[in-house]
């Protein structure tokens, strides 16, 4: 049954993946459509990172001693001063296994 599931799921993935990105096929996305979906990527990643960034022993911690905090803040500012993404990953791996 496990494997029934996870091969009728990665045929739906597929299936969604490829109608969108096979050229041939006539299916095209609106403006509106396109825009509404340039916001899923960072309404993902922010509901991945927030709850490791702010949460600590199941209560919020916005205290000076949560590296986790600090660390993303730091890679925050990196990300936005010098606007490469290879550069702020590694400069923040660096300063979080310092910190932490």
């Amino acid at each position: 049954m496990i494997w029934l599931t996870i091969l009728a799921m990665a045929a739906v993935v597929f299936g969604s993946r490829y109608l969108f990105l096979e050229p041939r096929l006539p299916v095209r996305l609106s403006k509106n459509t396109l825009a509404f979906l340039s916001y899923s990527a960072p309404a993902v990643l922010t509901a991945i990172f927030a709850p490791i960034v702010f949460i600590r022993e199941n209560q919020l911690d916005l205290s000076l001693d949560n590296s986790y905090l600090i660390c993303a803040i730091l890679a925050a500012f990196l990300a936005y001063t010098t606007r490469s993404v290879l550069l702020t990953t590694v400069l923040s791996m660096g300063l979080f296994f310092v910190i932490h």
